[in-house]
């Protein structure tokens, strides 16, 4: 799976990241980030997948800040590691649609779950490109126990 991963996302190749759990269906990189592996995550209009009740069913960075917000995150200025502090970032394309979410972990690296393949632990802008597009937010919160 890894040429897999390094054609989706070049930046990878070389970069040092590491897959930490096998691919997996159930979650996605939104609920990754939340820490939620038994939900798939979206704002989709059916309302099959699921979204925080109280934020809009809409595929934008507001939408995605607000079912954040939901979890405790503020909105914050940089992704540099903070003791005590956990952070995510979202990646939007170039005209701000939502694409991913990554959360940081205590050692300052960050972990995704890509889409329905592996969850890997990699460098923040390693998975800028075409398919997810660059980091367009970053949000943070006291450190969770979990």
């Amino acid at each position: 799976m890894i040429s897999q991963l390094e054609d989706n996302f070049p930046r990878l190749q070389g970069s040092g990241y590491r897959i930490t759990s096998p691919a997996e269906r159930r979650y996605n990189c939104i609920a990754w980030a939340s820490r939620d592996m038994s939900d798939w995550w979206w704002p989709d209009l059916l309302g099959t997948a699921h979204w925080p009740l109280e934020v809009p069913r809409a595929v934008t960075l507001e939408a995605f800040q607000l079912a954040f917000a939901t979890l405790g995150y503020v909105v914050c200025q940089d992704a540099e590691h903070e003791p005590g502090l956990e952070k995510i970032a979202l990646y939007a394309t170039s005209d701000g649609i939502p694409t991913h979410a990554a959360r940081q972990l205590p050692n300052g690296g960050w972990t995704s779950k890509l889409g329905r393949m592996e969850d890997i632990e990699h460098g923040l802008h390693d998975l800028e490109g075409t398919a997810y597009g660059a980091v367009a937010l970053v949000m943070k919160r006291a450190a969770s126990s979990a």
